[in-house]
């Protein structure tokens, strides 16, 4: 509740606040941060070639990456973007649209650490979201092996309770 007393939830998503996320929200979440990443790679494509024009114009090309760096650089990019979203806020622009968060077995915001874990593991084995659909739990093959979970959470800053967190 806010300081008038009216909660900022609406009144059909309260059952849900801190229940473990289901397989579409989550699915939608990652297909958004898959976007926000191809946005980075895109901008940091740009501006290489921008500096390549401006250092010499005269024979100036666009800069040919080729596949296995770029998916090299995309790798690195979502790690580190993934990690630190979740290190810093417990939640990536992807949870953020969704209203979700990603907390510790423990309910609390994860360590560095641990959020750069579940990143690589999220970017290495990314149809381990899928388990989400078979778990009695909501939760991923990520959830599951490093003990975290995706929770709704609609609140700006991460709440203390957990109420489908165990």
């Amino acid at each position: 509740m806010s300081g008038s007393g009216v909660s900022p939830l609406p009144r059909e998503a309260r059952p849900y606040q801190g229940q473990r996320a289901g397989l579409v929200t989550r699915g939608v979440a990652a297909v958004i941060d898959g976007v926000v990443v191809a946005g980075a790679l895109l901008i940091g494509y740009t501006a290489y070639a921008g500096l390549l024009f401006v250092v010499d114009p005269r024979n100036f090309s666009f800069p040919d990456v080729g596949l296995v760096f770029s998916m090299a650089w995309a790798f690195v990019v979502m790690v580190v973007y993934l990690g630190l979203s979740w290190r810093i806020s417990g939640r990536s622009y992807g949870c953020l649209v969704m209203g979700l968060r990603v907390v510790s077995y423990r309910g609390a915001r994860m360590t560095l650490v641990g959020a750069l874990l579940r990143a690589l593991f999220c970017a290495i084995v990314p149809i381990g979201l899928f388990w989400v659909a078979v778990s009695r739990e909501n939760r991923s093959l990520q959830d599951v092996v490093l003990r975290t979970s995706v929770i709704y959470d609609w609140q700006p800053r991460a709440t203390s309770t957990v109420v489908g967190h165990r």
